[in-house]
């Protein structure tokens, strides 16, 4: 075979997978930002839910709830396209109740807190029109729920 033949092989290769490798490694930084991101929200659902559990009052469980997932968040470096909004639920009894109830529940009573957390993860720094049709966020969403104590008196 004649080399004459062969020559800019490797300039045709290189063009070739080159788009392919890039598709690679922004697939690869979205995938990885996802699960960061995924674990940054549970751990900060959980954090609330714990901090709103162990406060006394509904005013002051809200507020902790909110410190929580910040600081929780601010920690992880992660930054939610989406303004943080938590959803704050209560259940007494093993039903659903208003948030501020679960707070004046009788000594004794199960009541639980739960946190709902949704964010929304922005790829758009990463995203290239190599990968067509790759969304630019991805809504990711947590719960976690954590009892009050049964008898420690309440408001």
């Amino acid at each position: 075979m004649n080399r004459s033949a062969e020559r800019g092989s490797v300039s045709i290769e290189v063009a070739v997978l080159a788009p392919a490798f890039i598709a690679l490694m922004v697939l690869a930084g979205v995938v990885g930002r996802t699960a960061v991101a995924a674990e940054a929200i549970d751990a900060a659902t959980h954090d609330a839910a714990r901090a709103a559990s162990i406060s006394r009052d509904s005013v002051t469980a809200r507020q902790a709830a909110l410190k929580a997932i910040q600081d929780q968040l601010d920690w992880r470096g992660l930054a939610c396209a989406n303004d943080l909004e938590p959803e704050l639920t209560a259940r007494v009894g093993g039903s659903p109740t208003p948030f501020d109830d679960a707070f004046t529940s009788g000594i004794g009573a199960d009541a639980t807190v739960t946190v709902t957390l949704v964010c929304l993860v922005s790829f758009r720094d990463i995203s290239l029109d190599v990968l067509p049709g790759m969304p630019g966020e991805r809504q990711i969403e947590a719960a976690f729920t954590s009892p009050l104590d049964r008898y420690r008196g309440r408001e």
